[in-house]
C-alpha cells in the first residue's frame, strides 16, 4: 500500500510505500535529502536536491549523475540499461522526469567481492531554480528475491509518476 509523504517540510508530495522507515528517525540526514529504507530489506530510496549540472541533454544530464553515483559507491563496474521520459499527468508545473535503470558493482562492508546494486533513477530538471531533483532506489539484488525486485521497481514507476512540487520556493 502507497501513502502520500511530505518531503522537505511539505514543499514536495510523492507516493511512496507507507511502511518505509524515515532514517532520519535513525541518524543525521543532510536538510538537502530525504531517505528512506525499506523495513524488510536493504532496499534505499533517497531524493537529493542538488545544483543543476551544467548538461543541456536531459539524458546525458541523467548518466552524469549516475556515473557520479558509481564513484560516490566506489563501484567496480557500472552499466546503464536503458532511459526514459515519464509524462507528468499531475497537471501542476512539475516536469516530467527522466528515468534511468541501471546497475553497478559496489563492494559493502568491507568484502572482496562486489554486489551487484540495481539502480532506479528519476531526474526532475528545474532549471529556472537552477535545481536537479534526483530520486534513487538502491535495490542490492543479492539480497532480494524477484518478487521483492518486481516490487520496487512498481514502487518506484509509482513515485516518479506521483511527484508534485508544492512550493517552489523551497529552491530559493
Amino acid at each position: 500500500m502507497r501513502t502520500e509523504k511530505d518531503l522537505f517540510g511539505g514543499a514536495i508530495t510523492v507516493q511512496l510505500p507507507s511502511n518505509l522507515i524515515d532514517a532520519s528517525n535513525l541518524r543525521q540526514i543532510p536538510d538537502t535529502q530525504e531517505v528512506f529504507l525499506y523495513p524488510d530489506s536493504s532496499i534505499s530510496i533517497i531524493i537529493e536536491i542538488l545544483e543543476r549540472v551544467q548538461v543541456v541533454d536531459s539524458a546525458e544530464a541523467i548518466k552524469f549523475h549516475f556515473n557520479s553515483l558509481a564513484e560516490d559507491n566506489t563501484a567496480r563496474s557500472s552499466e546503464v540499461l536503458t532511459i526514459d521520459t515519464v509524462p507528468n499527468t499531475s497537471q501542476d508545473q512539475t516536469l516530467s522526469p527522466i528515468i534511468l535503470r541501471g546497475e553497478q558493482a559496489v563492494p559493502k562492508f568491507n568484502r572482496t567481492e562486489a554486489d551487484k546494486v540495481r539502480v532506479l533513477m528519476a531526474l526532475y530538471r528545474i532549471e529556472d531554480k537552477n535545481v536537479d531533483i534526483v530520486v534513487t532506489f538502491n535495490v542490492p539484488l543479492e539480497s532480494v528475491d524477484v518478487d521483492k525486485v518486481i516490487k520496487t521497481e512498481a514502487d518506484f514507476q509509482a513515485m516518479a509518476s506521483t511527484l508534485h512540487i508544492i512550493n517552489y520556493s523551497l529552491f530559493a
